[in-house]
């Protein structure tokens, strides 16, 4: 059985672990490619592929182009980042759903038991 104070050790590191996040984007990143009419074929030509990094703003959907392979690494670490920060909020909530638990179990097994009133202390309505 695992010790609340392990528990809460774990919680620590999680909690150290989000804040060394610098950057994050909850975004998307998709490759695009742009068919393009050449003369004397009757089929066009597929150009790309081009990066687009898309993501919900205000309800609606908002796309950027990634021209430079600076700015495709830098958006992919990003959305990386942001993986991870969801997995590690996930893991706390986990953590301290097992707290409460634990805590609620060790309250329920602690030797103080509920004194009882006596009926005579009572008042009647």
């Amino acid at each position: 059985m695992e010790k609340l104070s392990d528990l809460e050790t774990r919680r620590e590191e999680i909690l150290s672990q989000m804040r060394s996040i610098r950057s994050m984007k909850r975004a998307t990143i998709n490759e695009q490619y742009l068919k393009v009419p050449h003369k004397g074929k009757k089929q066009p030509v597929l150009r790309g592929p081009y990066y687009v990094m898309s993501w919900r703003e205000k309800g609606k959907t908002v796309g950027r182009r990634l021209t430079a392979n600076s700015e495709l690494e830098q958006a992919q670490k990003d959305i990386e980042a942001h993986k991870r920060f969801m997995d590690l909020c996930r893991q706390y909530v986990e953590l301290t759903e097992k707290m409460g638990e634990l805590e609620r179990r060790q309250q329920e097994d602690s030797p103080e038991k509920k004194r009882r009133r006596s009926p005579s202390s009572r008042k009647k309505k």
